[in-house]
């Protein structure tokens, strides 16, 4: 089972970048009919991709370029690992017996830092403003989202549920059905913590105070072109598809409960429309919806209002589960 296991890591991870772009592209005509434009054609992401390709990989004079070249493939790499670890597509894991949820946390932090290291190497002004920025969001969110994952870890270690940081385990015991009133409100802002820190995650409006073109023209990745440019494209693309997965794994595990085939197959179309749900409340939604805020504006909604959510939510949570 092991080795079936590993010869589909290949094939997760073709597909994974494949839905990716069509989130993408679906993303952009989502919010472009929401601006009341037009927007490009669904493929759109995918034919950048294919024309960053073939354009020459330019590395500027002042950078050091074997990070510079490096950090574009670690970045995609790093994300495409952390999927075979979740349940995709309404399968388990690749790889769940060999990670749980604490491991999902440390490399969601890498890809990140391989933008940051990029930035870093390429010697340009603009870029190392983008990446100290980045470091910044960075350590705003991660609090916030440790406090979301320990409450469900948590929760599932005082109902005597086996491996609590199993993502296997999380997803057989839903955690919707492991609370009373009081819990459940403590999980409904743990989801809604979870749903403010993905756009940071990702670096979309209005957390792309990194990249603000604007201010710092591009930000860390100003002087990447050709397939570095591509690769950081790509796995952008596929993070949607990681970060939206997480929480699907956490608070929405659920299938339709057929068997057989057709089982599979609707098990698989539920968990796309519920990945197709959650990119819009996250990423299309809030991005059409709001503007950039200050570096300072983002570390303040991280550390102050997200924080004191998440910590209520938490008490909350043992509250219920102590009475």
């Amino acid at each position: 089972m092991m080795w079936i296991n590993i010869a589909l890591i290949p094939v997760a991870g073709i597909v994974a970048l494949l839905i990716g772009l069509f989130y993408a592209g679906l993303d952009r005509i989502i919010a472009a009919r929401m601006q009341e434009r037009v927007g490009p054609p669904i493929t759109q992401p995918l034919l950048d991709v294919a024309k960053l390709m073939i354009k020459q990989n330019i590395v500027p004079e002042h950078s050091t370029g074997w990070l510079f070249n490096l950090m574009p493939i670690v970045c995609l790499a790093s994300t495409l690992a952390i999927l075979f670890y979740l349940p995709f597509g309404g399968y388990a894991p690749l790889l769940g017996e060999h990670g749980d949820l604490i491991l999902v946390l440390y490399m969601l932090i890498i890809p990140a830092l391989a933008m940051v290291l990029g930035g870093f190497s390429s010697g340009s002004p603009y870029a190392t403003v983008g990446a100290q920025r980045k470091m910044v969001l960075m350590m705003s969110y991660e609090f916030p989202l440790a406090i979301s994952v320990i409450s469900i870890a948590w929760l599932l270690t005082v109902s005597n549920i086996a491996d609590p940081f199993s993502l296997q385990s999380i997803t057989k015991n839903p955690v919707w059905g492991l609370v009373g009133p009081l819990g459940l409100v403590g999980l409904i802002l743990q989801l809604l913590v979870l749903l403010f820190v993905i756009p940071g995650e990702l670096g979309r409006i209005p957390f792309d105070v990194h990249e603000a073109t604007s201010e710092i023209a591009g930000g860390l990745l100003v002087e990447y072109s050709g397939r570095n440019l591509a690769l950081f494209y790509l796995a952008d693309a596929v993070k949607v598809v990681v970060f939206t997965s997480v929480i699907i794994a956490l608070f929405f595990p659920y299938g339709v409960g057929l068997s057989g085939w057709w089982g599979v197959l609707a098990d698989a179309v539920f968990y796309f429309v519920k990945l197709f749900v959650l990119m819009f409340f996250c990423s299309t939604l809030i991005r059409v919806a709001m503007s950039r805020f200050k570096i300072t504006q983002v570390v303040y909604a991280y550390w102050i209002p997200a924080i004191i959510v998440s910590l209520t939510g938490l008490l909350l949570v043992l509250v219920d589960a102590l009475s």
